[in-house]
């Protein structure tokens, strides 16, 4: 089974998976409120907290870095997904708040009453209130007007909280939920699926990275200015070639030794993976990225990944565009140098407002390896365009038709901005390239 074939079993068989928890709640749910009555305020408030909690359980896996999801997904991918399902679980999650209060008082006229109550007199209660608090403040930081106005490392740390939230507000299913209690073997299959996503958790985010750190030992040698505002970092370590690292992926990275690195950040590799190095390329855009320029060598590394499928393991065709905007072309650079191809089979588009980054370096790989590259000066010439303002009057499709003729044919990588790619994605589509040729990896948060 090849790698593209191994990715479509796994995409199949998870979202197959999910559609079968979701049923299996409902029927559960079906059998343990027939009794009583389905469409009742009381029955309605059953099923949302259950599917609500269903999803939530789904959403910690998601983001629990499975490798087997990871690679067939790409973290853009899950990220999305994981967005997705996350509001869908709030709202259900507000549904039963508000079905099984309504339940409860009867009515209208004393809902602020029985809400007292079932907060202070039944066990756990309390505990899922605070949990339930913890939820409100990350999907409301989550939301993109909100996420723009916080710096990434804020935003960061208060997602963690979402793990408090489930961690508190889970229990009171067990010792007042309906369907769990006197239902044994039900609240075992519940609990263990639980079990297994805190093992995932705690195993894949937690215990992988600190076996790969202290197997690899990386740890700064230099850091080299590039210019308008960007820095490159220079890594060693031990057996690098068992990293698993491909040009294109990008790994979390916490450098010990300064403020703040405890908080991870992740950055793309700037150069193809040799099994003896590492580089990483990064603009100072927050306060993480801005304070690697005074990383000092020997300064060490925890590291999180490689992550991403902007990388060879998704190829299909023997020729490639690639296209980045900015630092994007971070992971671009990278697999202009990592992947195979004849002169000819390569082109790259570089979009850029002041500097090109790599010119002298994608120069080099231009006259050893045949990489064409178009650089498309100027800022972006209108909010629907991925063009920079100096480029011919034409649509973004027509243009870039006339810079890659055979674009129809070829995969097109493509790394920046979100808006930005999404415009991107839109002309490649409009040129004729087949959707699942055109592989992403938007940088923000």
């Amino acid at each position: 089974m090849t790698p593209a074939q191994l990715d479509t079993v796994v995409r199949r068989t998870s979202v197959t998976a999910v559609v079968a928890a979701l049923v299996a709640v409902t029927g559960w749910w079906v059998v343990g409120n027939h009794a009583t009555g389905l469409v009742t305020a009381m029955g309605l408030g059953r099923i949302s907290g259950l599917l609500s909690a269903a999803l939530l359980l789904v959403q910690v896996v998601l983001m629990a870095r499975v490798p087997l999801l990871e690679r067939a997904w790409g973290q853009d991918e899950l990220a999305k997904q994981h967005r997705w399902v996350g509001f869908t679980s709030f709202n259900l999650l507000l549904v039963h708040l508000a079905l099984i209060t309504w339940a409860y008082a009867g009515g209208a006229s004393a809902l602020v009453t029985t809400a007292w109550h079932l907060v202070v007199d039944y066990p756990g209660m309390l505990l899922a209130l605070a949990g339930t608090a913890c939820l409100v403040m990350v999907v409301a930081t989550s939301v993109r007007a909100a996420r723009r106005a916080l710096r990434y490392e804020s935003w960061h740390l208060m997602h963690l909280y979402a793990y408090l939230g489930v961690g508190l507000a889970l229990p009171h299913q067990l010792w007042t939920g309906a369907d769990f209690v006197g239902h044994p073997v039900v609240t075992a299959v519940w609990w263990t699926a639980w079990g297994l996503a805190l093992g995932a958790v705690l195993g894949w985010r937690v215990g992988l990275p600190l076996v790969r750190t202290a197997r690899h030992g990386l740890r700064v040698t230099s850091v080299v200015e590039e210019g308008d505002g960007v820095v490159s970092v220079y890594l060693t370590g031990r057996r690098l070639d068992r990293l698993g690292a491909e040009p294109g992926q990008f790994l979390v990275w916490r450098f010990l030794g300064r403020r703040g690195w405890s908080r991870g950040n992740p950055y793309s590799l700037s150069a193809a993976p040799d099994g003896r190095s590492l580089r990483i390329t990064v603009k100072a855009l927050g306060d993480g990225s801005a304070e690697l320029r005074s990383l000092r060598p020997g300064m060490r590394a925890i590291v999180e990944g490689p992550y991403g499928r902007l990388s060879p393991r998704v190829r299909t065709t023997r020729r490639i565009a690639l296209i980045g905007s900015g630092v994007g072309i971070t992971p671009l650079r990278a697999l202009a140098e990592g992947l195979d191809y004849a002169p000819g089979d390569a082109v790259l588009l570089h979009r850029f407002s002041r500097e090109p980054l790599f010119a002298r370096e994608l120069a080099v790989l231009g006259r050893e390896r045949g990489l064409a590259v178009l650089d498309l000066p100027g800022s972006r010439r209108s909010e629907d365009s991925w063009l920079g303002a100096i480029t011919p009057s034409v649509d973004d499709a027509t243009a870039l038709r006339t810079w890659v003729p055979d674009i129809a044919d070829r995969d097109v990588y493509v790394c920046g901005p979100e808006a930005w790619a999404n415009a991107v994605r839109r002309s490649a589509r409009a040129a004729g390239v087949p959707a699942r040729r055109i592989h992403t990896e938007a940088f923000g948060w």
